[in-house]
């Protein structure tokens, strides 16, 4: 079915075949026929596949003109990428309009957003902060007719969820509202019942499934490799664009100076960054400038970039949600792509969630050639038990004590890594992990029996093996146990 088979207004389907689209996705043909009809809507569809369109064209068409009531259309979004993307393609498909979209967030000086916002805007799309500052200036939503929730579960992660409810409050009760997000999960439901009136259910896919057109693979490497192994999969990959993802602001930083120094053209996007910075990683990582972006989970919901071909999980997400959306700027719009995850030994868990959450296993490869390292697989996390073993300045202090040998922390898992040597200090019998090196704590179960290897496409399963440390009850308590010990006594 064609667009203007939806009852779609000429001046906006204009603008939709000037932007070159010609066919709606799955999640646009359903949706839109609701928004037009002025229904509430819960829409969800796998990320890449046109959520924006699926509410911005009917929006658009509803409108029709712009009015000097004040602004009559809300969108949030939960970061300033998003909200400048949502009003870029409210300006693009109401080119041929007198509609006019504004972009509310923060990062920038208020003094324009302040000056258009009192001149009238038909369309505001803001992040809920600046919004609320607004609001306190004096802003009035009394003219909203239209409100919608993007991205409404990484809003709630964000802690956004007060701020998210006194801007429903500030709106008329006569109103449409719309959530979309790539994923719906049962937290939203509360909201969904305070803000919404019978809504329509729009859900696309499966709602935890990761997009069909993306490839995608774990591989298994010790944590000292992962840099190592990063350089190689470059090297060896033919590649458009590449989107690694970083768990926090300074690993990305750290990953982006290693491949600048190896001669990557290189781009970083955290929370971090100036909005000046932002704007400037984002444009020259559209514009073909730079070919690897470093970025964090702030811009799994924030970048909208044509043609990337590879997503490299430098670090693994420790929610699943966060895994489906990091792929899915990858393989959209119905292109294809590959999605690889360097997989630490303490990553095994958080793996084995993620294939929970989408239904499936993910294939494990190694790297033909690559020079790997001992890999000491997880143990079960019910055998992690104890007061934890931290064993950061193991490499360098030598023999300490308890169980666990290797850099890293143990946490209250007990769990350390690194480079093997010294032992990590473990008091209440803080089970410990090293590999790379050969640093592997005293085992007190037998291994568990690698399984035969499959070659897949010149490449092989990579088998991890379990260990578990016995605890040291002999060893004397450390300081850190005689310090805790003197607070109890006290």
């Amino acid at each position: 079915m064609p667009f203007k088979a939806l009852g779609l207004s000429p001046n906006i389907l204009r603008g939709v075949h000037a932007m070159g689209y010609t066919d709606p996705t799955p999640i646009q043909l359903r949706a839109i026929p609701a928004v037009l009809a002025k229904k509430d809507l819960i829409g969800s569809a796998q990320t890449g596949t046109g959520k924006t369109a699926a509410f911005a064209l009917p929006i658009l068409t509803n409108l029709g003109a712009h009015s000097s009531r004040g602004a009559r259309v809300l969108i949030l979004e939960p970061t300033r990428e998003l909200a400048a993307q949502v009003e870029t393609a409210f300006r693009d498909f109401a080119r041929f309009t007198d509609i006019t979209p504004l972009v509310v967030h923060g990062g920038v000086g208020y003094g324009h957003q302040r000056s258009e916002l009192r001149k009238g805007v038909d369309v505001i799309a803001a992040t809920p902060g600046r919004l609320l500052d607004f609001l306190k200036e004096g802003l009035k939503l009394d003219t909203i007719e239209v409100l919608v929730l993007d991205e409404v579960d990484r809003m709630l992660d964000m802690g956004f969820l007060p701020d998210v409810k006194r801007i429903i409050l500030a709106c008329p009760d006569a109103r449409q509202t719309l959530f979309f997000s790539a994923t719906v999960p049962p937290e939203i439901a509360a909201v969904a019942a305070f803000a919404l009136r019978d809504p329509v259910r729009v859900e696309v896919g499966m709602n935890h499934s990761a997009a069909q057109t993306v490839s995608h693979a774990m591989y298994p490497v010790a944590q000292v490799q992962k840099f190592e192994l990063l350089e190689a999969l470059l090297e060896r990959t033919e590649f458009d664009s590449v989107l690694i993802f970083s768990r926090t602001k300074h690993g990305a930083d750290r990953i982006a100076r290693r491949l600048k120094a190896a001669n990557h053209a290189v781009a970083v996007l955290h929370s971090n960054r100036s909005q000046n910075q932002r704007t400037e990683a984002l444009d020259g990582f559209k514009n073909g400038r730079y070919e690897v972006m470093v970025a964090t989970d702030i811009a799994a919901r924030g970048i909208d970039v044509a043609g990337i071909s590879h997503v490299i999980n430098y670090d693994v997400p420790a929610n699943p949600e966060d895994y489906v959306h990091r792929i899915g700027r990858t393989g959209r719009a119905l292109s294809v792509g590959d999605a690889f995850t360097l997989m630490a030994p303490e990553d095994e868990s958080d793996v084995r969630d993620i294939e929970r959450f989408i239904g499936k296993p993910i294939e494990r490869l190694q790297l033909d050639g690559f020079n790997y390292a001992p890999y000491t697989a997880r143990p079960p996390r019910a055998e992690n038990q104890g007061n934890g073993g931290q064993g950061r300045f193991a490499q360098n202090r030598g023999n300490r004590q308890g169980g666990g040998q290797g850099g890293g922390h143990g946490g209250g898992r007990g769990q350390g890594r690194g480079q093997g040597g010294g032992q990590g200090r473990g008091p209440g019998g803080g089970q410990g992990r090293g590999y790379q090196g050969g640093g592997r704590g005293q085992s007190s179960q037998q291994p568990q029996q690698p399984q035969p290897k499959r070659q897949v496409s010149g490449t092989a399963r990579h088998e991890g093996r379990s260990a578990t440390t016995a605890p040291s009850a002999d060893k004397p308590q450390s300081t850190v146990g005689r310090f805790i010990s003197r607070l109890r006594g006290r």
